[in-house]
C-alpha cells in the first residue's frame, strides 16, 4: 500500500520579471514584481504543522491497518495492564492484588491448565447430570446463571425507561449457540454450510464433556432441535435495536402465574434478586420456553445444558477444548486467522470476569492524585464555562435555556473509577485452576451485577472498565464519566504547559458534555425523565448550526483517498461537540488564567491539535470515509480551529487562509 503523507505545505512566489536594460538609451531596470507573501504553516494546516514529528514517526510500513495516537495509549494501558498483573504475580501479599496474582499466574501455567482438563467444569457437570424429572430442570438453570453462564435466556440489569435512577432486570431472549436466530432457519446454501459446520462443533464439544460415542448423535440432535425451537420463538436481531421495544415492566409477584414451569420468581432469588418489578418485552418467547420445560424429555435438557456449559468454557481449559473453541468461533464466526498470543486470551478473560476488580488496582497503581485532581479541576471549570455558553447560546430560546441550566445543575462528575466502589469479598482463588479461578470471578462479577437491580442502585457502575482509555457522557445519569487510562499523554500530562491539558483533556470534556445539551440530550430532562424538552424553534436553529458545518467540511477532502469528501452531514454532530468542546475548554482557560499569555494560547491549540495524528491505509480510509461519524483527525484537528478567532490571533492568521476562515463564516456553538 502507499505510504501515507502529510499535506504539502504550499507556498506561491510571483515570478520575477525580467530585467530589461538599454545601453543606448541608459533605461532605468525595472522593479521585480513583489511578492505574495507566504501563509504560515500553522495557518495552512496546523494538523500537519503541530504533529510533523508525530507523523514521520509514525508511517504505515505495509498492509492494512491504522495508526493514530488514541491507539497507542490504548496500546499503553493495555501494557500497564500486564505489567501491574506480572508484578501482583511476583510479590502481593494479600487483598484483590493477591487475587489477581494469583488468577494471573494460573492462566499463564500452561502446563498446569493442561494437567487441569475438564476438571473446572466437573461440579457442573455433575449438577446437570443430577436432573431427574423436568422440574428439576428451572434449578439447574438458575444455578448456571449463578456462575455467569446465561442458559435458554438472558437476565441482566438494564435502566429503567420510566426512571433512570433505578435498574430493572431485563428479561430477554438467548440460550443459543449462534449468534442470530436466523442461522437456524435459513435455507441458502451459505446458512446450510455454516450450520453443517456449527454441528460438527456441537459433537466435538459435547465429546469433551462426556458424551459416549453411541450416544454422540442423539446428543447433537437433542441440542440442535432444542436450540432450533427457541430460535424459532425469538424476535429478529433488528427488532432488538430500540430499547424501547425492550421495555415492558411487570410485577415480579405475577411471574409464576404466568409461567408456571420456568419458577422464574425462584429464578430471581437464586440471582439475589429482591425487587418488586422485572421486564420481560416477549411474553409469547417465555411462553413458549414455559412449555418446553413441561415438554422435552430430561436426556435433551442435560444435553443442552452440559454443551452450553461446555461452550461458555472451553476458551479457559485445556488447549484440547481450545482447539475446538478456536476452529468455529474463531475462525469461521470472527474470521481469525491465528489465535492470539497466551497472554492476550488471559488477560482478555480477566477483563471479562474480573474487569472492575484490575480495573480498582490499575487506578490506585496508574492515576496518581495530583492527576485526578487536575483533571477534576479542569473538568469542573469546563462545566461552568458550559454554563456561561448556554446563557450565550444564540440558538437556544429562553425557557429552553432555563431548562438546560437545570440540567446542567444536576451533572456528576466522576474521575478515575465509579464513585461508588464494589464488594471485592469472594473466595480465594489459587494458582492450580485457572478455569476455576474464571468461574470464582465470574460468579463474583454476577453477584455484583445482580446489585444493580433495585432502585437507586443505576450509578453502580460504569459501562466502561477504568483500565479502558474512555471520556464519555452517560445520558442515564447524567454524568461525566472519565477513566483512569485515560488520564495521561495525549489527553492529560501534567509535565507539559497547563494550557495543553486544556485544549486537549479540557476540550475532550467540552465535547462530551454538549451531547447531554445537543440534538441527543435533548430527550432526556434535568429529571430524568425521557421526553423532549426543546421548542420547534430550538431544533430549527440548532439544524441551521449543523448545516452550516456540513458545508464547511464536506469541502475538506478525505486524505488519502483521492477524490473522496467528509461526509459533512453523517460527521456534522460530532463535528458541533468538538468545535463546542474547543469553545468550552478556551472559555474554561481564561476564566481560570485571565491574561494568558501568547505562549499558552499557543500551547493550547497544540494540546488540541496533538489529539488527532492518525495515519491510515486506503482500504481503512475509504471504509471510514463511507461509515464513521467522525471526521478524519486532520479535520478534528483543524476544523473546530478554523471557526476560532482566538486561533487567528494566537498564530497571526489572516481572515480568508486555510485556518482561519472569514468572520461571516465562523460556525460558533457555545460562544
Amino acid at each position: 500500500m502507499p505510504k501515507l503523507r502529510a499535506l504539502a505545505l504550499s507556498i506561491g512566489f510571483a515570478a520575477a520579471a525580467a530585467l530589461l536594460a538599454s545601453p543606448q538609451a541608459g533605461a532605468a531596470k525595472k522593479k521585480a514584481a513583489p511578492k505574495k507573501p507566504a501563509i504560515a504553516p500553522a495557518c495552512q494546516d496546523f494538523y500537519g504543522q503541530a504533529n510533523a514529528d508525530w507523523l514521520k514517526a509514525n508511517l504505515l510500513i505495509s498492509g492494512s491497518g491504522m495508526q493514530s495516537a488514541f491507539a497507542q495509549l490504548a496500546e499503553r494501558a493495555h501494557q500497564q495492564q500486564v505489567d501491574l498483573l506480572d508484578e501482583d504475580m511476583r510479590s502481593a501479599q494479600g487483598g484483590v492484588a493477591k487475587l489477581l496474582g494469583d488468577f494471573w499466574a494460573s492462566g499463564l501455567d500452561e502446563a498446569a491448565v493442561e494437567r487441569d482438563g475438564a476438571t473446572p467444569i466437573a461440579p457442573l457437570l455433575s449438577r446437570i447430570d443430577s436432573i431427574r424429572r423436568t422440574k428439576d430442570v428451572p434449578a439447574a438453570i438458575a444455578a448456571l446463571h449463578q456462575v455467569g453462564i446465561p442458559v435458554l435466556f438472558n437476565f441482566g440489569p438494564d435502566v429503567d425507561l420510566d426512571d433512570l435512577d433505578r435498574h430493572l432486570g431485563y428479561f430477554s431472549q438467548g440460550g443459543l449457540g449462534l449468534p442470530d436466530p436466523a442461522y437456524y432457519t435459513r435455507t441458502d446454501a451459505d446458512a446450510k454450510a455454516l450450520f453443517d459446520r456449527y454441528r460438527d462443533y456441537v459433537g466435538k464439544l459435547l465429546t469433551l464433556a462426556g458424551s459416549k460415542p453411541q450416544q454422540l448423535q442423539a446428543d447433537v440432535q437433542a441440542v440442535i432441535d432444542l436450540e432450533t425451537r427457541i430460535a424459532q420463538a425469538s424476535r429478529p436481531l433488528t427488532l432488538l435495536r430500540d430499547p424501547r421495544d425492550n421495555y415492558a415492566p411487570l410485577a415480579v409477584a405475577g411471574l409464576d402465574r404466568q409461567f408456571r414451569n420456568l419458577q422464574l420468581q425462584a429464578f430471581l432469588q437464586a440471582q439475589g434478586v429482591a425487587d418488586d418489578s422485572v421486564s420481560l418485552a416477549d411474553p409469547r418467547l417465555f411462553a413458549q420456553l414455559d412449555a418446553l420445560v413441561a415438554g422435552l424429555k430430561p436426556a435433551q435438557w442435560k444435553a443442552y445444558l452440559r454443551y452450553q456449559v461446555a461452550a461458555a468454557m472451553a476458551p479457559y481449559l485445556s488447549k484440547a477444548w481450545r482447539d475446538v473453541d478456536f476452529a468455529f468461533r474463531g475462525a469461521v464466526l470472527r474470521g481469525d486467522t491465528a489465535p492470539p498470543p497466551r497472554r492476550e486470551q488471559v488477560l482478555a478473560a480477566m477483563n471479562l470476569a474480573a474487569g472492575p476488580m484490575l480495573g480498582h488496582e490499575y487506578a490506585g497503581r496508574y492515576l496518581p492524585a495530583d492527576s485526578r485532581a487536575r483533571a477534576q479541576e479542569i473538568a469542573v471549570q469546563v462545566r461552568d464555562a458550559l454554563g456561561r455558553g448556554i446563557e450565550r447560546a444564540a440558538w437556544m430560546s429562553p425557557a429552553t435555556r432555563e431548562q438546560a441550566k437545570a440540567k446542567l445543575a444536576q451533572l456528576k462528575i466522576e474521575i478515575g473509577v465509579p464513585a461508588r466502589d464494589l464488594d471485592y469479598t469472594v473466595q480465594p482463588m489459587g494458582r492450580g485452576s485457572f478455569g476455576g479461578n474464571m468461574l470464582i470471578a465470574s460468579t463474583w462479577r454476577h453477584r455484583e451485577e445482580m446489585k444493580r437491580i433495585g432502585r437507586g442502585n443505576a450509578d453502580r457502575r460504569w459501562p466502561v472498565l477504568p483500565q479502558q482509555p474512555a471520556l464519555a457522557y452517560d445520558p442515564a445519569q447524567n454524568r461525566l464519566i472519565v477513566t483512569a487510562a485515560m488520564l495521561q499523554a495525549p489527553v492529560l500530562d501534567m509535565a507539559r504547559d497547563n494550557a495543553a491539558n486544556y485544549g486537549a483533556f479540557g476540550a475532550l470534556v467540552g465535547h462530551e458534555l454538549t451531547h447531554g445539551f445537543d440534538a441527543a440530550g435533548r430527550n432526556i430532562d434535568a429529571t430524568g425523565k425521557v421526553r423532549d424538552w426543546w421548542t420547534p424553534a430550538d431544533a430549527a436553529a440548532w439544524d441551521a448550526v449543523l448545516s452550516a458545518l456540513s458545508v464547511q467540511y464536506g469541502a475538506y477532502p478525505w486524505p488519502g483517498v483521492p477524490g473522496t469528501f467528509v461526509a459533512g452531514g453523517q460527521t456534522r454532530a460530532e463535528n458541533a461537540a468538538d468545535l463546542g468542546g474547543v469553545e468550552l475548554a478556551l472559555d474554561a482557560l481564561l476564566a481560570a488564567q485571565p491574561g494568558v499569555a501568547a505562549p499558552a494560547k499557543q500551547a493550547f491549540y497544540q494540546g488540541w491539535a496533538r489529539l488527532w495524528p492518525q495515519q491510515m491505509s486506503v482500504d481503512v480510509a475509504q471504509r471510514l470515509a463511507a461509515t464513521d461519524v467522525h471526521a478524519p483527525g486532520q479535520w478534528r484537528a483543524n476544523g473546530p480551529l478554523a471557526n476560532d478567532p482566538g486561533f487567528g490571533s494566537a498564530f497571526s492568521c489572516k481572515p480568508g487562509t486555510p485556518m482561519q476562515r472569514a468572520a461571516p463564516q465562523q460556525v460558533k456553538v457555545w460562544r
